[in-house]
């Protein structure tokens, strides 16, 4: 599969499960596995193992990410991930992949 194909594959299936996550206000944890897993395996990067969540410390600068996306990732709207959730999402990666 072309790597443009599964990142709208990847983001597809992520807007899909956003409502579903919203209304159970599941935990940053809860939230990082059901949308950012699938290309962040243990804190991971599929498409580029170069560019691991691994020791990133700014909550901001993640949730401006989410926001933007860039460099292999797509940029989800507050529809997608809602603010409350990018920022769990967030705490989550600074607490769980300091190193």
């Amino acid at each position: 599969m072309k790597k443009t194909a599964l990142l709208t594959v990847a983001a597809l299936s992520l807007v899909v499960s956003a409502g579903t996550a919203l209304a159970a206000g599941k935990s940053g944890e809860a939230l990082f596995k059901e949308k950012c897993a699938g290309c962040h395996p243990n804190g991971g990067n599929v498409m580029n193992p170069k560019l691991t969540l691994r020791g990133m410390r700014n909550g901001r600068i993640i949730i401006d990410k989410i926001r933007k996306g860039g460099g292999g990732m797509p940029s989800f709207d507050r529809k997608a991930i809602s603010d409350a959730d990018a920022k769990a999402i967030a705490a989550y990666i600074v607490k769980t992949f300091k190193k």
